[in-house]
């Protein structure tokens, strides 16, 4: 004989069985998007690492391993850092990075060892991971570099006065 089950309180709402679930995927849109809870930005899929965001930086030993900064190879190899720097847009702005005023600086040393120097427009710049390895590995591919490094910096600190005439004409800043 079965026994009956109670029946639902009023107001109560029901008690999922975990062993009974079923993960189904959310429905797709015409526009190629999910509509459902898993992609709700109140739930965050599992394979984001929240914690990584708040966790001090690991020491990795990928310093510079610079020499002293040799003005004959930092003119040799300047315009065509600038050159790569170009190729590389920050996403929320249709302006290269360059062009926007992040690069501070740009040292080689006599080995062809490069450490470029930049800023972000702010210290929660989403791109802030990208950016940086995106323009050490574009610098690096350069013939001739043997190295490359990017360090942030936040002195002084970015403004809209640090970008050229082109990206203020571009973005409508005239």
């Amino acid at each position: 004989m079965v026994a009956a089950a109670a029946p639902p309180m009023p107001n109560a709402s029901p008690v999922p069985d975990p062993a009974r679930a079923v993960a189904t995927p959310p429905a797709s849109d015409a526009g190629g998007f999910h509509s459902g809870a898993l992609d709700s930005p109140f739930h965050p899929p599992e394979a984001w690492n929240i914690d990584s965001l708040t966790a001090p930086r690991p020491e990795t030993g990928d310093k510079p391993q610079m020499g002293p900064v040799d003005p004959a190879a930092t003119a040799e190899f300047q315009p065509l850092v600038v050159a790569a720097t170009k190729t590389v847009f920050d996403p929320e702005i249709p302006v290269d990075i360059y062009e926007l005023g992040l690069i501070y600086g740009i040292d080689v040393d006599a080995d062809h060892n490069v450490l470029v120097n930049m800023t972000l427009t702010s210290p929660a710049c989403p791109s802030a991971q990208q950016l940086p390895s995106e323009v050490r590995y574009k610098v690096k591919a350069i013939p001739g570099v043997k190295d490359a490094w990017v360090e942030i910096v936040w002195e002084p600190p970015w403004d809209k006065d640090r970008m050229s005439e082109a990206a203020k004409l571009q973005l409508g800043f005239f």
